[in-house]
């Protein structure tokens, strides 16, 4: 599995306007369902679930990133979207750190083998530190884009 594969290009965020681990998440969730990948779920109960996931053990996973995410038994399709901050959001995260890219990932009940997968794949390319400054650097969609295409060739290799 790659992250183009998982990532909704139209659901990046490249600045997100909101400064706040709730606010994040919500703003996230609407710009997939903004670009209708949500199907009939309702937007604001994934959002709810995904912070009561996130009450219950903080997805900051330090270096600067968190990785939201629910198995929601309304999501048909796995789905990601990608939100970055020039100024940081605090994720209660495990260094301590403000976060300052976040991949929200959204999955069906139905199978937990793909969500596994997918955060795999999330992690194992957010443990390059890279990718990390490159999202860190992207000021545009296309940058982003462009960091996640650089990260699955060099996952290829």
């Amino acid at each position: 599995m790659r992250l183009s594969d998982i990532i909704c290009f139209d659901a990046i965020v490249p600045q997100l306007t909101t400064t706040t681990r709730n606010a994040v998440i919500e703003e996230l969730v609407m710009a997939l369902n903004e670009k209708k990948k949500l199907g009939k779920a309702d937007p604001s109960k994934l959002a709810r679930a995904v912070i009561k996931r996130e009450n219950e053990a903080s997805t900051g996973i330090g270096k600067g990133v968190a990785v939201p995410h629910v198995k929601h038994s309304a999501v048909k399709e796995l789905v990601v979207a990608v939100g970055c901050s020039a100024s940081g959001i605090d994720f209660s995260s495990l260094d301590k750190q403000p976060v300052y890219s976040v991949f929200l990932l959204l999955s069906s009940t139905d199978n937990p083998d793909k969500h596994l997968q997918a955060m795999e794949t999330i992690f194992r390319n957010l443990q390059k530190d890279d990718f990390r400054r490159f999202l860190r650097q992207a000021e545009t969609v296309e940058d982003i884009i462009e960091a996640i295409k650089d990260a699955d060739e060099d996952s290829s290799e």
